[in-house]
């Protein structure tokens, strides 16, 4: 009998007596199978190689502005004038100051309550959102050190890029299918500090990569580096993706053209967005004679939702937003 287990027979009966004692074999005639922790069967702990195996947590760093500024993509932008008042001194001196006005308003709310990342959406299609998302993230960049990201998820009929004059791609389909990182699809292709997130390529199947999982996973890594970031999405009653997009914003901002849009479709895009906060709702192509009390107003141009139409002609719409 060798050493090792008469030293274990002996703590059985020490502890069998109430008494007990750690045995350490010694390592001179311990076999190859024995190491150094060797003890009796209440005090063993699991060797060194054990705790290896234990998952390590997918942690990234942190993300700052100025990282991202210089890793992200930098195309030249080519903004269209007819759609961005920012950039056109005919509509500039209405239409400019009454996108400040929604912006102080939105951050008023925020006074209230978290609003970080805001949905743009209406009830059906062609009520002026993607161009209420581009001006209104024109009019935040404008502040001294506000940043601003703007993220084309109406993967139907994506079309924020052309109001910057920016590539469709690589974009946001591109990453949620995992063939292309955040830096990858993150433009910033002028001066200031406006960054895009464009359509990216055509997909037939937009509602199931916008719940897959990645979105949340991007809009949590980088709407911490700015000040708001502004989701343009498709009409929340043909699809359901607006209610996918919904979930994952503090806000929805309801877009609605003043004489086109039937009332009913206005209550039953509520209706869908029920649960959610909505931050607010900009009336779009208001005559200046439907104004009243103390809605705020502001002027856009061409307001149809199609920013690829025919420019020179201006196209002047009216529009309130009120809580």
């Amino acid at each position: 009998m060798s050493r090792i287990h008469e030293a274990l027979k002996k703590a059985e009966q020490e502890r069998a007596g109430g008494t007990v004692t750690e045995v350490i074999a010694p390592q001179t005639e311990a076999p190859a199978a024995v190491s150094e922790w060797a003890a009796t069967p209440e005090s063993v702990s699991p060797p060194p190689a054990a705790e290896q195996l234990q998952p390590v947590p997918d942690t990234q760093p942190f993300l700052r502005f100025d990282d991202l500024r210089a890793r992200c993509a930098r195309p030249e932008w080519h903004l269209d004038p007819n759609v961005n008042v920012f950039f056109n001194s005919a509509l500039s001196s209405q239409g400019a100051e009454q996108f400040r006005t929604l912006r102080s308003r939105l951050y008023q709310l925020r006074n209230d309550q978290p609003l970080r990342t805001l949905l743009v959406t209406s009830s059906v299609p062609g009520e002026g959102k993607t161009l209420v998302v581009a001006n209104l993230a024109q009019a935040i960049v404008r502040q001294p050190d506000r940043r601003a990201l703007i993220i084309d998820a109406d993967l139907r009929r994506a079309r924020l890029h052309t109001t910057l004059g920016a590539p469709a791609a690589p974009g946001l389909t591109d990453y949620l299918r995992g063939e292309a990182d955040e830096m990858q699809i993150i433009q910033h292709g002028q001066d200031g500090t406006l960054c895009l997130i464009p359509g990216g390529s055509e997909v037939t199947n937009p509602s199931e990569l916008l719940s897959n999982g990645r979105l949340k996973k991007l809009l949590d890594r980088v709407a911490p580096v700015f000040d708001w970031v502004i989701l343009d999405s498709p009409p929340c009653l043909p699809v359901a993706d607006a209610a996918i997009l919904a979930a994952l914003c503090d806000g929805v901002l309801l877009v609605v053209r003043a004489g086109v849009t039937p009332g009913p479709m206005v209550q039953r895009a509520c209706q869908e967005m029920q649960g959610r906060y909505i931050a607010g709702v900009v009336l779009n192509a208001v005559q200046p004679r439907h104004l009243y009390g103390s809605y705020y107003y502001y002027d856009t141009y061409g307001y149809q939702d199609n920013p690829e139409s025919k420019g020179g002609q201006r196209n002047e719409s009216r529009a309130a937003a009120a809580n």
